[in-house]
């Protein structure tokens, strides 16, 4: 096992740490050493339970044996294989496998590597759409206050975590903002889906009178805004939003990266929320976290606007050296036959209302201001320190970390989404040290 000796070394690591406070965590490193099922372990060997699936990822637990054996075998069997005007049979066997899980009609897919990734895709596709349509003109593109749309430049452009946004200046041109969904006054408190709010949706028709509706493209929305606090559209908040973008001839985008593959107890938030849409972008669980992989799934007549020219023309020239990489696709393969022989791409739904007691049984704690939670998700959102917004969500992070618990912060705001595969005893476990850490965290 790894040494705990090594760690002074840490603090002149040439490692530029991503979303991290990289001073301070090389002063007092965090680190993990290995996984398996539940659980994290330190370097010296101590125990921790995964609250958040790794980066809302793992879905079906750390280290599967079904996945491990899968790439193990593939890259001693074709270890790369170019995806420009060349293909492997995984890729195609993989594509079939996921598009028999999507709704309705999204039933074609284009590989990526990352979240990022499959929104810069799909932002690309509804553009390269309506210019085939011969409606070049409409070059706009909407995203929401609070939305995570991962880090490439469309999709920190249209993302609306101004954290994230604020260092890097104009990004892209032609992107707008609608409003987004938390209220506390109204909706703290709530059990699913908040009962206030569906006509904040209408905030999209105040930017179609403003820029012209036939100018808008897409807009793209998360349907549960996960990274940016676990914000849960308010009830008809969705289809109000698709009746508006079916009215100006806008396409709109689900960014399912963390909804899909289960996490609300259907293959895909869409089915859920029983809206849909015209892209969805997905990563993370769609490989279990093991090989990074993305995809962008489009509905037939998006992907039929394509294949009107010539057929020795390149319908998309748009990709990726590892789009559809044998590895990703034989994880994916391997994940999606542990999703199927284990139920959990529906077990959430059964799991929901215990979590949910558990989460809202929190209420009351000291600096609890709301909590909210959906499908096996769940927020517990804190009061700020004055002067020192996110301190304290920080601080309840390292101490989860020291009493046996990987949680994720936004700020002030607890984020908990366990692999799929949590028992009733482990949630209660997991549940028992945020209890914890909130009664010691001033």
């Amino acid at each position: 096992m790894n040494d705990r000796a090594t760690v002074p070394t840490l603090e002149n690591s040439a490692f530029f740490m991503p979303f991290s406070m990289n001073r301070q965590f090389k002063k007092a490193p965090r680190l993990i050493a290995r996984a398996e099922g539940m659980h994290y372990y330190t370097p010296e060997g101590r125990k921790l339970i995964d609250g958040t699936s790794g980066l809302w990822c793992v879905n079906a637990g750390h280290c599967r044996e079904k996945i491990v054996k899968a790439v193990q075998k593939q890259v001693a069997e074709l270890d790369f294989a170019p995806a420009f005007q060349m293909g492997h049979p995984l890729a195609f066997e993989f594509a079939d496998r996921i598009a028999a899980l999507a709704p309705g009609d999204l039933k074609r897919v284009f590989f990526t590597n990352s979240g990022s990734e499959s929104v810069d895709t799909a932002l690309k596709l509804a553009l390269a759409y309506h210019r085939a349509r011969g409606e070049g003109h409409r070059i706009r593109l909407i995203g929401r206050e609070r939305g995570y749309h991962g880090v490439n430049f469309g999709g920190t452009a249209v993302g609306g975590v101004v954290g994230n946004r604020k260092i890097f200046s104009a990004l892209v041109t032609g992107v707008d903002h609608i409003r987004h969904t938390h209220d506390l006054e109204k909706n703290a408190f709530s059990r699913g889906q908040p009962k206030h709010g569906a006509e904040l949706a209408d905030d999209l028709e105040r930017l179609c009178a403003l820029h012209d509706a036939s100018t808008i493209a897409a807009v793209i929305v998360e349907p549960v805004a996960c990274s940016g606090g676990v914000l849960v559209p308010p009830v008809g908040y969705l289809d109000r939003l698709r009746a508006i973008c079916d009215k100006h001839g806008i396409l709109l985008i689900f960014d399912e990266v963390i909804t899909a593959w289960g996490r609300l107890g259907k293959p895909f938030g869409a089915q859920h929320f029983g809206v849909m849409p015209d892209l969805i972008t997905t990563a993370k669980g769609i490989t279990n976290g093991t090989v990074p992989m993305g995809a962008v799934f489009m509905r037939e007549h998006i992907y039929q606007a394509f294949m009107t020219g010539p057929e020795n023309t390149i319908e998309m020239p748009h990709g990726y050296t590892y789009s559809s990489h044998p590895l990703a696709c034989a994880a994916g393969l391997a994940t999606m036959q542990v999703y199927e022989e284990e139920g959990l791409l529906t077990r959430a739904a059964d799991l929901w209302p215990y979590w949910e007691e558990q989460a809202h049984a929190l209420k009351g704690l000291p600096n609890v201001i709301d909590i909210r939670n959906i499908g096996l998700i769940a927020a517990i959102e804190l009061a700020p320190r004055a002067g020192a917004p996110g301190m304290r969500g920080l601080d309840a992070h390292t101490k989860a970390f020291e009493k046996g618990a990987y949680v994720r912060v936004a700020g002030d705001i607890i984020a908990l989404a366990p692999p799929l595969i949590i028992r009733k005893e482990e949630i209660d476990q997991l549940f028992e040290i945020v209890r914890g850490v909130l009664k010691t965290t001033n």
